[in-house]
């Protein structure tokens, strides 16, 4: 009842074409919102959404009565994370400050979506601030999980098929996270590879705007549209996989630990050369230099209103303002120097040791029960820290029945690769694809 296919890819074409009446798709998806976001709460309540959409509607087929003439992402349906800044709709993060307090421009990339002829179907859930406090959404493959998070409603969103793409942002394992617990495409591009111009930032080091779809020529459209100079790319040979084995690794729970080395034995079946290659055994000094930088970021970013207002923030939101108000410039410096270092180090590894990707688990496990926590990022930190692009791709289920996803991971700026490569393993674990749309 909960999950259901809505693949961008055919889904923008068959609107362009026409051969979708985008009134009557609009119609119905709002007619499930109406049913099924009642369980899920992955989308910001809004009273007259059907009729909002429609009149939109009615403007864009105006303005391109010609399919030849209509953009990429014509009248296809976007949930925005509630931290993005988006005309006409107010800006809470999740908080309960009052919005007026945290008003701004229109996000870049959403204006960037309007251009290509997307419509904003609503604000998605996000955590506090985009950091640990949850929200009230629920993992549609089984409501008593976490979707993950901080962009919990997005992802869920787009598992339940509410909307066939939507935004999120990753600080620390944001996008990657949710995307793995929730079955669906989470793609969080190179540092600053989609413009972040707009959003309510955490930490303007380490904030990813990225996305969410059920398929990856979906992810590939989105990216052409978002991404910053954007090449197509055509490439026909096979990537070589790298493993990270070592103390980053090993933090994965058992289960998914087993469950990756089966795949990486499937793919090995299918051509794929896999390596395993020792990094990131240093994961724990590069998790406290992380924690260094985003706490004194979010610390800056809140300054004013921490000051002012502190009762009204919750307390892990709290708690990491005031570590990050502890914080030296003189860290916070090094913090950000660590990210380059710890960059050119993993890139100087791939090219030493011959690998094109990396390729890791992309959560610890499947989703956490319970709704009060949204997991552990581990897995997703050191790419975000150091900026490099990252992909999850549904590969398999846990004993429990819920998702399990792998993290591929190409170099800085190597987007195009990274999503084309991607593809390629998506169809190596279609078997499961198929499964997550039922």
């Amino acid at each position: 009842m909960y999950l259901s296919p809505a693949p961008l890819a055919s889904l923008a074409a068959e609107l362009r074409a026409g051969t979708l009446n985008l009134k009557d798709y609009l119609n119905d998806l709002c007619s499930r919102i109406s049913v099924v976001d009642k369980e899920i709460e992955a989308f910001i309540p809004e009273r007259d959404r059907r009729n909002r959409l429609l009149a939109e509607a009615d403007l864009l087929l105006a303005a391109y009565p010609e399919p030849a003439k209509r953009p990429p992402l014509f009248g296809v349906p976007v949930g925005v994370k509630d931290i993005y800044h988006v005309e006409g709709f107010s800006t809470r993060a999740g908080s309960v400050l009052d919005p007026e307090l945290l008003t701004g421009p229109e996000a870049e990339s959403v204006l960037l979506l309007r251009q290509s002829g997307a419509l904003l179907l609503g604000k998605t859930v996000t955590t506090e601030f985009a950091y640990f406090e949850p929200g009230p959404t629920r993992n549609p493959h089984n409501l008593k999980h976490t979707p993950g998070g901080s962009s919990s409603g997005s992802a869920a969103a787009v598992a339940a098929g509410l909307c066939p793409l939507a935004l999120g942002t990753q600080t620390i394992g944001s996008i990657n996270r949710p995307a793995a617990f929730c079955g669906v495409i989470g793609y969080k591009p190179s540092y600053n590879r989609i413009p972040a111009a707009g959003l309510i930032h955490f930490s303007r080091s380490a904030d990813h705007v990225g996305c969410f779809t059920q398929d990856i020529p979906g992810m590939v459209l989105t990216a052409s549209v978002l991404c910053h100079n954007w090449q197509e790319i055509n490439v026909n040979y096979r990537p070589v996989l790298g493993v990270p084995k070592g103390r980053y690794l090993e933090q994965a729970e058992p289960e998914a630990l087993k469950q990756f080395y089966q795949q990486l034995e499937h793919l090995k079946e299918m051509n794929y050369e896999v390596k395993e290659v020792l990094a990131l055994d240093d994961i724990e000094s590069i998790t406290a230099w992380h924690r260094k930088l985003i706490a004194s970021e979010m610390a800056l970013e809140h300054y004013n209103l921490y000051a002012s207002r502190a009762e009204q923030y919750r307390p892990k939101t709290a708690e990491i303002i005031k570590e990050g108000l502890a914080v030296t410039k003189e860290d916070l410096a090094e913090a950000r120097r660590m990210q380059i270092v710890l960059r050119e180090r993993l890139e100087t590894t791939m090219r030493e040791a011959k690998i094109d990707l990396w390729i890791t688990p992309a959560a610890l496990g499947p989703a956490p029960e319970g709704i009060g926590s949204t997991g552990n990022p581990a897995m997703s930190l050191p790419w975000t820290n150091s900026g490099l692009p990252t992909v999850s791709v549904p590969s398999g289920r846990a004993a429990s029945g819920l998702p399990l996803a792998l993290q591929l991971v190409a170099p800085f700026m190597g987007d195009e690769l990274l999503l084309s490569w991607a593809g390629g393993v998506a169809e190596a674990f279609a078997v499961y694809q198929a499964y997550n749309q039922k």
